[in-house]
């Protein structure tokens, strides 16, 4: 048994002096005697949270768990210490054994149709009326969420289209609360956000068809965002292949254009937005960092940036911070965070279930 540590440093949220224990793998508010000193100063944030991340998929899929494994470790070395898994092909639930490792709230599988998403990746319906059901065999899969694919390239139409009708997406909303989750899509046009928003999803990933009126609805619905602004930089790349389909194409790289402009219109309107990577394919692992800064581009300040990525989807998701009894999940940094966010890519301490993890 570990002899119990004392944190002393600063929180950069309320520029207060922040004090607490840890002692087996959890923190203590309240004084534990004998206490070794650990940290005597520095700024003492939770562990990040990344709202929307893949550890089951990797460039060729086929990802085993122990690979699965090697993704986390890569997420938990960048300070990630609670990933929102939002759909996978592989039940990554054998990494909640891991005491020191990210902590998971799942999605289940991808809910799509056939040959309107990435081939194997989730679970295709031929019959659309299916949806809620399938709704609720996810809900009960996963960790209280549920992702669905709302739109995707119809070649017939040779552009983004809606996989579902009002009604199902309805359905579907009302199945998985039904089962105690909460449910989110996929969406990169405009087309499909009007009946996912109206349904009453409770999230919106990526979002980039959003206008002024449908972010209105989000703040008036109280409906989240999850930009994954890094994943939104390869548009250009992904209109570049599809020559045969030059309406998509150009939709692409418009959304790409657009994408500041909606976003900080969202910031300022009040939608509440999160930091979520998109690791898995083609985004690399372990970039919390880089979309923590790539917030500060549609009007976030650095303090701001880094509460979406910690404090704010922690409350969200019902994951406690630095508070009594909570796991001992945070970073010490070397610098203030409102001046200076690389301060959070060369962190003094990450220490994960009252673990210190090799940055």
């Amino acid at each position: 048994m570990n002899a119990p540590l004392e944190f002393n440093g600063t929180d950069p949220f309320t520029g207060e002096p922040i004090r607490f224990w840890m002692h087996d793998g959890v923190v203590s508010t309240e004084a534990i005697a004998g206490a070794n000193v650990a940290v005597a100063r520095g700024w003492i944030v939770p562990g990040l949270v990344d709202a929307h991340n893949h550890v089951g998929i990797a460039p060729g899929l086929g990802v085993t768990i122990e690979r699965a494994r090697e993704l986390a470790a890569q997420d938990l070395r960048a300070g990630t210490m609670l990933i929102r898994e939002v759909g996978s092909p592989v039940d990554t639930h054998p990494l909640d054994a891991d005491a020191h490792g990210p902590r998971f709230l799942r999605s289940g599988k991808h809910i799509a149709r056939p040959k309107r998403y990435l081939r194997d990746y989730g679970v295709e319906l031929d019959d659309p009326d299916q949806l809620a059901a399938e709704v609720a065999v996810q809900a009960r899969a996963g960790d209280g969420w549920v992702k669905l694919v709302g739109d995707w390239i119809d070649r017939e139409v040779g552009d983004l289209a809606p996989l579902w009708s009002r009604e199902q997406l309805v359905a579907a909303v009302e199945a998985a609360h039904a089962n105690g989750a909460r449910i989110t899509a996929h969406v990169f046009g405009a087309e499909a956000l009007p009946d996912i928003i109206a349904a009453g999803f409770d999230s919106i990933e990526h979002g980039t068809g959003l206008d002024e009126d449908l972010i209105d609805q989000l703040v008036e619905r109280d409906i989240a965002l999850v930009p994954t602004l890094i994943q939104l930089e390869t548009f250009p790349e992904i209109a570049a292949g599809a020559d045969r389909f030059p309406k998509y194409k150009q939709n692409m790289l418009s959304l790409h254009a657009g994408r500041h402009e909606v976003f900080a219109r969202a910031r300022e309107a009040g939608v509440r937005i999160y930091a979520g990577t998109d690791a898995g394919g083609t985004i690399k692992h372990g970039r919390i960092v880089d979309e923590v800064e790539a917030l500060t581009t549609i009007g976030f300040s650095p303090l701001q940036a880094l509460a979406a990525a910690s404090t704010a989807p922690r409350d969200w998701l019902g994951a406690p911070g630095i508070v009594h009894g909570a796991r001992a999940d945070f970073l010490v940094l070397d610098s203030d965070p409102a001046e200076d966010l690389s301060t959070l890519r060369r962190p003094l301490h990450i220490v994960c279930g009252g673990e210190k993890i090799p940055a």
